[in-house]
Protein backbone atom coordinates (compact mmCIF):
# COMPACT_ATOMS: atom_id res chain seq x y z
CA UNK A 1 0.00 0.00 0.00
CA UNK A 2 1.20 3.62 -0.67
CA UNK A 3 0.40 6.63 1.13
CA UNK A 4 -1.57 9.31 -0.31
CA UNK A 5 1.89 11.82 -1.00
CA UNK A 6 3.60 8.23 -2.52
CA UNK A 7 0.68 7.99 -4.94
CA UNK A 8 0.44 11.60 -5.66
CA UNK A 9 4.27 11.59 -6.50
CA UNK A 10 4.34 8.18 -7.99
CA UNK A 11 1.91 9.41 -10.77
CA UNK A 12 3.27 12.85 -10.97
CA UNK A 13 6.77 11.54 -12.16
CA UNK A 14 4.76 9.54 -14.36
CA UNK A 15 2.99 11.78 -16.25
CA UNK A 16 6.17 13.91 -16.88
CA UNK A 17 8.16 11.08 -17.99
CA UNK A 18 4.88 10.20 -20.32
CA UNK A 19 4.94 13.97 -21.05
CA UNK A 20 8.21 14.92 -21.62
CA UNK A 21 10.49 11.57 -21.96
CA UNK A 22 12.55 12.94 -18.49
CA UNK A 23 12.08 12.84 -15.00
CA UNK A 24 10.90 16.27 -12.93
CA UNK A 25 13.69 17.58 -10.91
CA UNK A 26 13.19 17.38 -7.21
CA UNK A 27 12.50 20.95 -6.87
CA UNK A 28 9.25 20.71 -9.85
CA UNK A 29 8.13 17.38 -7.41
CA UNK A 30 8.61 20.03 -4.32
CA UNK A 31 6.42 22.46 -5.94
CA UNK A 32 4.29 19.73 -7.24
CA UNK A 33 3.42 18.29 -4.24
CA UNK A 34 3.45 21.98 -1.76
CA UNK A 35 6.13 20.74 0.20
CA UNK A 36 8.51 22.77 1.90
CA UNK A 37 11.93 21.02 1.25
CA UNK A 38 12.98 18.54 -0.57
CA UNK A 39 14.12 15.94 1.95
CA UNK A 40 10.15 15.11 1.89
CA UNK A 41 10.90 14.02 -1.51
CA UNK A 42 13.95 12.47 -0.96
CA UNK A 43 11.78 10.16 1.96
CA UNK A 44 9.26 9.93 -0.70
CA UNK A 45 11.31 8.52 -3.43
CA UNK A 46 13.23 5.91 -0.95
CA UNK A 47 9.88 4.45 -0.01
CA UNK A 48 9.07 4.00 -3.83
CA UNK A 49 12.09 2.59 -4.58
CA UNK A 50 12.10 0.17 -2.03
CA UNK A 51 8.30 -0.70 -2.69
CA UNK A 52 9.71 -1.66 -5.99
CA UNK A 53 7.85 1.16 -8.16
CA UNK A 54 10.91 3.12 -9.17
CA UNK A 55 14.02 2.94 -9.83
CA UNK A 56 16.92 5.19 -9.82
CA UNK A 57 19.83 5.32 -12.15
CA UNK A 58 23.00 5.46 -11.03
CA UNK A 59 25.81 8.13 -12.18
CA UNK A 60 22.66 9.84 -13.63
CA UNK A 61 21.11 13.17 -12.84
CA UNK A 62 17.01 13.15 -12.69
CA UNK A 63 17.39 9.50 -13.77
CA UNK A 64 14.56 7.93 -12.63
CA UNK A 65 12.37 4.75 -13.88
CA UNK A 66 9.07 3.77 -13.95
CA UNK A 67 8.98 -0.09 -13.47
CA UNK A 68 5.51 -0.61 -12.13
CA UNK A 69 2.68 0.89 -11.22
CA UNK A 70 -0.10 0.37 -8.50
CA UNK A 71 -3.61 -0.38 -10.21
CA UNK A 72 -5.41 2.79 -8.96
CA UNK A 73 -3.27 4.37 -11.59
CA UNK A 74 -2.48 2.25 -14.42
CA UNK A 75 -6.14 2.60 -14.84
CA UNK A 76 -5.82 5.87 -15.89
CA UNK A 77 -3.37 5.70 -18.17
CA UNK A 78 -4.32 7.31 -21.67
CA UNK A 79 -5.02 5.18 -24.45
CA UNK A 80 -6.27 5.95 -27.40
CA UNK A 81 -9.12 3.42 -29.49
CA UNK A 82 -9.80 4.02 -33.51
CA UNK A 83 -12.88 4.95 -34.12
CA UNK A 84 -13.93 3.69 -37.91
CA UNK A 85 -16.32 5.89 -40.00
CA UNK A 86 -18.89 4.01 -42.01
CA UNK A 87 -17.67 3.86 -45.28
CA UNK A 88 -14.14 3.71 -44.59
CA UNK A 89 -13.16 0.60 -45.96
CA UNK A 90 -9.39 -1.01 -45.09
CA UNK A 91 -7.95 -0.87 -49.17
CA UNK A 92 -9.20 2.33 -49.87
CA UNK A 93 -6.53 4.49 -51.68
CA UNK A 94 -5.44 7.65 -50.46
CA UNK A 95 -6.44 10.51 -51.46
CA UNK A 96 -5.34 12.20 -54.87
CA UNK A 97 -3.52 15.01 -52.62
CA UNK A 98 -1.93 13.20 -50.13
CA UNK A 99 2.04 13.69 -49.85
CA UNK A 100 4.36 10.83 -49.11
CA UNK A 101 6.34 10.52 -46.02
CA UNK A 102 9.38 8.69 -46.32
CA UNK A 103 10.24 6.63 -42.82
CA UNK A 104 12.43 9.16 -40.57
CA UNK A 105 15.42 7.40 -39.25
CA UNK A 106 15.56 8.99 -36.08
CA UNK A 107 19.11 8.80 -33.87
CA UNK A 108 19.44 8.93 -30.06
CA UNK A 109 21.42 12.39 -28.94
CA UNK A 110 22.51 12.75 -25.26
CA UNK A 111 20.19 15.14 -23.19
CA UNK A 112 22.49 17.05 -21.77
CA UNK A 113 20.49 19.15 -19.60
CA UNK A 114 19.10 22.78 -19.78
CA UNK A 115 20.67 25.54 -21.42
CA UNK A 116 19.94 28.73 -20.45
CA UNK A 117 18.25 31.37 -23.22
CA UNK A 118 17.95 34.15 -20.49
CA UNK A 119 20.25 34.22 -17.52
CA UNK A 120 22.34 31.50 -16.16
CA UNK A 121 21.04 28.34 -14.77
CA UNK A 122 22.82 25.31 -14.79
CA UNK A 123 25.93 23.80 -16.34
CA UNK A 124 25.15 20.79 -18.69
CA UNK A 125 24.88 17.31 -16.75
CA UNK A 126 27.73 14.46 -17.19
CA UNK A 127 25.42 11.39 -17.67
CA UNK A 128 22.17 12.61 -19.53
CA UNK A 129 19.19 10.58 -20.59
CA UNK A 130 18.79 10.38 -24.04
CA UNK A 131 16.08 12.03 -27.14
CA UNK A 132 15.49 10.59 -30.80
CA UNK A 133 16.89 13.51 -33.08
CA UNK A 134 15.83 13.10 -36.96
CA UNK A 135 18.83 11.49 -38.66
CA UNK A 136 18.81 14.52 -41.14
CA UNK A 137 19.16 16.87 -38.67
CA UNK A 138 22.90 16.22 -38.06
CA UNK A 139 25.25 18.51 -39.78
CA UNK A 140 28.40 16.30 -40.76
CA UNK A 141 30.72 13.98 -39.21
CA UNK A 142 30.93 15.44 -35.71
CA UNK A 143 29.19 14.54 -32.08
CA UNK A 144 25.80 15.77 -31.68
CA UNK A 145 23.81 16.34 -28.18
CA UNK A 146 20.69 18.05 -27.44
CA UNK A 147 19.92 20.60 -25.10
CA UNK A 148 16.52 21.69 -23.76
CA UNK A 149 16.40 25.94 -23.87
CA UNK A 150 15.01 27.57 -20.70
CA UNK A 151 14.19 31.24 -20.81
CA UNK A 152 12.81 33.86 -23.96
CA UNK A 153 16.17 35.11 -24.80
CA UNK A 154 16.52 33.61 -28.16
CA UNK A 155 12.73 34.16 -29.60
CA UNK A 156 13.55 36.40 -32.17
CA UNK A 157 15.92 33.57 -33.98
CA UNK A 158 12.81 31.43 -33.58
CA UNK A 159 14.02 29.84 -30.49
CA UNK A 160 11.51 29.39 -27.91
CA UNK A 161 11.55 28.27 -23.70
CA UNK A 162 11.19 24.31 -23.80
CA UNK A 163 12.03 23.49 -27.19
CA UNK A 164 15.22 21.71 -27.82
CA UNK A 165 18.25 22.30 -29.81
CA UNK A 166 20.75 20.06 -31.96
CA UNK A 167 24.32 21.01 -31.06
CA UNK A 168 27.20 20.01 -33.01
CA UNK A 169 30.07 19.75 -30.82
CA UNK A 170 33.17 22.30 -31.52
CA UNK A 171 35.52 24.60 -29.62
CA UNK A 172 35.39 27.43 -32.90
CA UNK A 173 32.79 29.38 -33.98
CA UNK A 174 32.21 32.16 -36.49
CA UNK A 175 30.96 35.49 -36.00
CA UNK A 176 26.91 35.24 -36.32
CA UNK A 177 26.56 31.47 -35.35
CA UNK A 178 24.38 30.67 -32.50
CA UNK A 179 26.58 28.81 -29.72
CA UNK A 180 26.37 27.29 -26.42
CA UNK A 181 29.21 29.46 -24.50
CA UNK A 182 30.55 28.26 -21.50
CA UNK A 183 31.09 31.67 -19.57
CA UNK A 184 33.94 31.45 -16.83
CA UNK A 185 33.93 27.95 -16.23
CA UNK A 186 30.54 26.89 -15.25
CA UNK A 187 27.39 28.51 -16.98
CA UNK A 188 26.26 27.44 -20.23
CA UNK A 189 23.95 30.03 -22.25
CA UNK A 190 22.84 29.88 -25.69
CA UNK A 191 23.64 32.79 -27.47
CA UNK A 192 24.85 34.52 -30.24
CA UNK A 193 28.64 34.74 -30.86
CA UNK A 194 30.42 37.54 -32.33
CA UNK A 195 34.22 38.44 -31.54
CA UNK A 196 35.56 41.86 -32.04
CA UNK A 197 39.44 42.08 -30.78
CA UNK A 198 39.82 40.73 -27.56
CA UNK A 199 36.54 40.36 -26.44
CA UNK A 200 33.42 38.27 -27.07
CA UNK A 201 29.81 39.72 -27.37
CA UNK A 202 27.83 36.91 -26.53
CA UNK A 203 24.08 38.54 -27.81
CA UNK A 204 20.64 37.67 -27.44
CA UNK A 205 17.74 37.86 -30.09
CA UNK A 206 15.18 39.53 -27.72
CA UNK A 207 15.63 43.52 -27.26
CA UNK A 208 15.29 42.80 -23.24
CA UNK A 209 18.58 41.10 -22.69
CA UNK A 210 21.93 43.19 -23.28
CA UNK A 211 24.77 41.74 -24.74
CA UNK A 212 27.76 40.39 -22.69
CA UNK A 213 30.96 41.63 -23.29
CA UNK A 214 33.19 38.96 -21.92
CA UNK A 215 37.52 38.47 -22.32
CA UNK A 216 38.58 36.07 -25.03
CA UNK A 217 39.68 33.95 -22.44
CA UNK A 218 36.29 33.72 -20.19
CA UNK A 219 34.40 32.15 -23.22
CA UNK A 220 34.55 28.85 -24.14
CA UNK A 221 32.53 28.06 -27.03
CA UNK A 222 31.32 24.01 -26.52
CA UNK A 223 29.25 23.55 -30.04
CA UNK A 224 26.90 25.36 -32.60
CA UNK A 225 23.17 25.26 -33.43
CA UNK A 226 21.93 22.91 -35.92
CA UNK A 227 18.68 22.16 -35.61
CA UNK A 228 15.42 22.29 -33.69
CA UNK A 229 12.94 20.30 -31.91
CA UNK A 230 9.65 21.88 -30.60
CA UNK A 231 7.00 20.16 -29.36
CA UNK A 232 2.89 20.78 -29.87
Amino acid sequence: MLTKKQLDLLDFINKRVTRDGVPPSFDEMKEALDLRSKSGIHRLITALEERGFIRRLAHRARAIEIVKLPDTLAAKQPGFTPKVIDGDLPDMPPPANAIHVDRVDALDLPLMGRIAAGVPIESINDVPPTVAIPGSMLSGSGKHYALEVKGDSMIEAGINDGDVVVIRETATADNGDIVVAQVEGYEATLKRYKRKGESIILEAANPAYEPRILPVGAVKVQGRLVGLIRTY
